[in-house]
Order: C-alpha cells, then structure tokens, then sequence
C-alpha cells in the first residue's frame, strides 16, 4: 500500500496543475487569436474558438480544490470565471468579426491579467517556455522569452 500523501502534498500538485492549465490557456490564445478569429469570420464556426480556451484539466474535485488555502480557492475562481466569461462569449455571440476581434482581444488581456494574478496567488511557478504579455498598442498577445517566477 504507497504511504498516505501528506495534504501540503496535495495542495501544492493541485496548485501546480491549475498554474499549468491556466499558462496553457493564456499562451494557446495568444498563439492562436488571430487564426481563430480569421476563421470565424470566414466560416462563421465556433469551433475555433472554443477549441482554443478549452481546459485540459477540467475534472478537479472538491476535495482537491479544497486543499487550497481560502484565498488561494478565490484566485482559481476568478481566473476561471474569466475564462467562463470567453467561452461563453465564444459561444454564444452574434457580433460581426471586427466586433469579435475586439472583444476577444480585450477578453484575453482580462485573462492574461487573471493568470498573473492567479500564479502569484499560487506562488507557482511556470515550468515552460513562455510568457505571453498583452502588447499595450494592440491589445493582441505575443509570447515572450523564458517563463518568469510570478511575484
């Protein structure tokens, strides 16, 4: 029988796992924005879209969640309603393709600012290879250099 996890343990894979997934999501968007848009206006598909801000850890527990410390919990939620606040943009909008470029970019600046926030709260680092900043003339992300520690 493999010995008991001790639940700081628990907590700081949790942490890293939704530092993870948000990074991934902020870079996938940025790497992606403006085929995802070009799409949408071609084709007039979602899918696209909401391809690019899908979670790949979409099943944490309550339990696991509940490792986290209080203030911790409130950082996860409010990045994660950010990121519910595109999808549900991304899904549901009748707005023509300018209006969606715009939005999306002022949507994905929000959660790039969230995931900021987020991994300082977590006081996780990011093991891969990128940043990706929000370039203030344009609002459009760009990746940038090696991943920095969040302070």
């Amino acid at each position: 029988m493999p010995p008991k996890r001790r639940a700081s343990s628990t907590a700081q894979r949790v942490r890293s796992l939704i530092a993870l997934d948000a990074t991934n999501v902020v870079e996938r968007l940025g790497l992606r924005r403006e085929e995802m848009v070009a799409l949408f206006s071609r084709l007039r598909d979602r899918g696209p879209l909401l391809a690019a801000i899908e979670s790949w850890f979409p099943s944490a527990t309550f339990a696991e969640l509940a490792s986290l410390e209080p203030h911790e919990q409130r950082g996860v939620s409010q990045f994660y309603e950010l990121l519910g606040e595109l999808r549900w943009y991304a899904r549901y909008t009748e707005d023509m393709p300018l209006q969606v470029a715009q939005k999306i970019d002022r949507l994905i600046a929000g959660l790039a600012e969230g995931r900021r926030l987020l991994l300082a709260v977590l006081e996780a680092p990011v093991s891969k290879g990128k940043v990706v900043e929000v370039t203030p003339a344009k609002g459009a992300m760009q990746p940038r250099g090696r991943a920095r520690k969040a302070r």
